[in-house]
């Protein structure tokens, strides 16, 4: 280590207590000495990520809201209703910081020659208690920026570039040709379409409104469905008999659409049957649900014959499977294509103490299509 390390540092951290009450506050907390593998980065930007606000807000409340101060800092607090404290069960009692992954530049180091060869570099970061202004944490999770990157580019490196890219890479390992891609007016959705076009892969974008469809193929989605149409389903059948896509990434989750989407293929698969079945067509169809954005019940109705799944995907344990070989391959991608396929677009940057804010923390909570907040821990 060459460099004084902060005294201290703000923290946010999110608590269920036993007595059903949520609070999300900042802390004043000492800043950790690295280990001989590790660095200290003084942390500019990190996302708000739908898969953030699960652990940020757990099961609270957000109507019975309420803001008040601790030891000079924020707080927010919040009911949990009955059923949430039973989903919470696991995490009571325990301040959990929050933040997926984020960037910010190496101050300090471990006596590790790869930890020795960070220092005051720019780097992406993944592991977890992001939205803080310091973060101590091992060489392997860091990812070294080209010289020059801003804050914001490199801030969201990892969720949404490798979960798109993991998308493709499914698709390749379990044997389909193309993907359908719900929320696809994301900024997810966003990358996914121009790593399509740039691979050859034909793709389906779902989307929920005229005017998200237009977003879309004006940055060159072919295949665009608007949910909020009359003509949906049939619309979404003919695009998959054109694609010929069997394998589908839904980041609703609740409601009808997954079981749509199952339905959709198998009337395609139809199409291009030759003789009639009364099991349906033998053509393997699968939906992956990846995100909660309606947090209803799944519903399906049973018309797509007997060949399909249903099923969760999340990064991490897709990553672990596929080895760091390949982890490695698409982090590369990302890096070299981090201001084109991967660049993420931000409508509001906040400050730590203002995420706790009333009107900002509602706006962000709604996880709104075309709404991303940047979190960046120094701002005043």
């Amino acid at each position: 280590m060459t460099d004084p390390i902060p005294q201290h540092g703000l923290q946010l951290l999110s608590l269920v207590t036993a007595e059903g009450k949520l609070e999300v506050s900042l802390v004043d907390q000492p800043a950790a000495e690295p280990r001989e593998d590790q660095v200290v980065v003084k942390v500019l930007a990190t996302p708000i990520n739908p898969s953030d606000l699960g652990l940020l807000f757990g099961a609270g409340d957000l109507s019975t809201a309420q803001v008040a101060t601790r030891d000079g800092q924020p707080l927010v607090t919040a009911d949990v209703p009955a059923p949430g404290m039973r989903a919470m069960a696991g995490r009571i009692g325990e301040a959990m910081p929050v933040g997926n992954e984020g960037s910010g530049v190496v101050i300090a180091a471990g006596a590790s020659p790869a930890a020795q060869a960070l220092l005051g570099k720019t780097v992406a970061m993944l592991g977890g208690a992001m939205y803080a202004q310091y973060r101590t944490l091992r060489v392997a999770d860091c990812l070294v920026l080209p010289d020059g990157t801003a804050p914001a580019d490199g801030a969201s490196c990892f969720v949404n570039p490798l979960t798109a890219l993991s998308m493709t890479e499914v698709m390749r390992r379990e044997g389909h040709s193309a993907l359908v891609h719900t929320a696809a007016a994301s900024n997810l959705g966003h990358m996914l379409v121009k790593i399509c076009a740039k691979d050859g892969i034909p793709l389906v974008n779902v989307v929920r409104s005229p005017a998200q469809a237009e977003l879309l193929r004006g940055i060159g989605a072919v295949h665009v469905a608007d949910s909020s149409a009359p003509d949906f389903l049939d619309t979404l059948t003919a695009m998959m008999v054109e694609t010929g896509a069997t394998l589908a990434f839904d980041a609703i989750g609740g409601g009808k659409l997954a079981g749509q989407l199952l339905s959709c293929m198998e009337a395609a698969a139809v199409k291009r049957m030759t003789t009639y079945s009364r099991y349906g067509s033998d053509t393997f169809k699968q939906v992956y649900i990846y995100g909660g954005l309606d947090l209803a019940p799944t519903t399906l109705n049973r018309n797509f014959g007997f060949s399909w799944a249903l099923g969760g995907f999340l990064l991490t344990p897709f990553l672990v499977k596929i080895g760091p070989q390949a982890v490695q391959a698409l982090k590369d991608r990302v890096v070299a294509e981090l201001t084109t396929t991967f660049a993420s677009h931000y409508t509001h940057e906040i400050s730590l103490t203002e995420a706790l804010q009333p009107e900002i923390f509602a706006a962000y909570a709604k996880r709104a299509t075309g709404s991303k907040y940047l979190i960046c821990p120094h701002k005043a």
